[in-house]
């Protein structure tokens, strides 16, 4: 019978309890950054905000699946801290297309040598999805061509290793995927305003890839440098390609 290694048993314990510390910290970043509106959602009284800059990028650094989980906390904090009462129907919905955003950001080179490349490539069905069922809406199918923005995470899936800005944009584009396909179930907007909104979606999720990839050019130099002075747990990834 082999016996554990006493020594490495704890060090992988205090690994893991610094990740967990250094979740929560972000989670309280998030937290703030979901206090600093930027814009309104059509239809709601809903905010974007500083968040919907941060939140993609978490998965780059803590993983896909510990950056969902604490997107998710980030938005749940938010709502228990604010009450669901003062919130509508949008605010419910927005709790999930981040959580998407995050997926599809969070994939990098090394996840090919460990063999999950394949499986990040199952993002890909998410806009696909959102696609269908937002033409399967008897308005939706009326101006088909808005669901047509939902091909940019598609599109740009090959390149956005080359060009952080086209990794943002289909990140950010599948966020509104998920909200469009559900928005227009909910609150049934009528075909004008979806063809009104298509000028406001360009410039927006053009302000929003810029600002994800500015997002993670900070945090990344941030990272690096709390790394190099072995200020934060073993785990958190950080991209040398960006370090200024």
């Amino acid at each position: 019978m082999k016996i554990p290694n006493v020594s490495r048993v704890s060090q992988v314990s205090k690994v893991n309890k610094n990740k967990i510390i250094f979740v929560l910290l972000f989670v309280v970043l998030g937290f703030v950054a979901l206090q600093v509106p930027v814009n309104t959602l059509v239809g709601s009284r809903v905010k974007f905000t500083l968040f919907d800059l941060l939140a993609p990028i978490s998965g780059a650094f803590l993983g896909t699946g510990l950056g969902v989980a604490a997107v998710f906390l980030m938005q749940l904090v938010n709502l228990l801290i604010h009450g669901f009462a003062s919130f509508d129907k949008g605010a419910i919905i927005r709790l999930f297309p981040t959580l998407f955003a995050v997926w599809y950001f969070a994939f990098r080179p090394f996840d090919k040598a460990q063999g999950s490349e394949p499986a990040g490539k199952r993002i890909l069905i998410v806009p696909l999805a959102a696609m269908i069922a937002f033409n399967l809406h008897p308005i939706g199918r009326t101006v088909w061509f808005y669901s047509l923005f939902w091909l940019i995470p598609i599109l740009v899936w090959p390149y956005r290793e080359r060009f952080l800005v086209l990794r943002s944009l289909g990140a950010t584009f599948t966020a509104h995927a998920v909200g469009g396909a559900v928005w227009i179930w909910v609150f049934n907007l009528p075909a004008q305003v979806w063809i009104s909104l298509i000028p406001v979606v360009i410039m927006e999720r053009g302000i929003f890839a810029l600002g994800i990839s500015a997002s993670y050019i900070l945090m990344n130099n941030i990272l690096a440098y709390l790394s190099s002075k072995k200020l934060i747990p073993a785990g958190i990834n950080y991209d040398k390609k960006y370090l200024l």
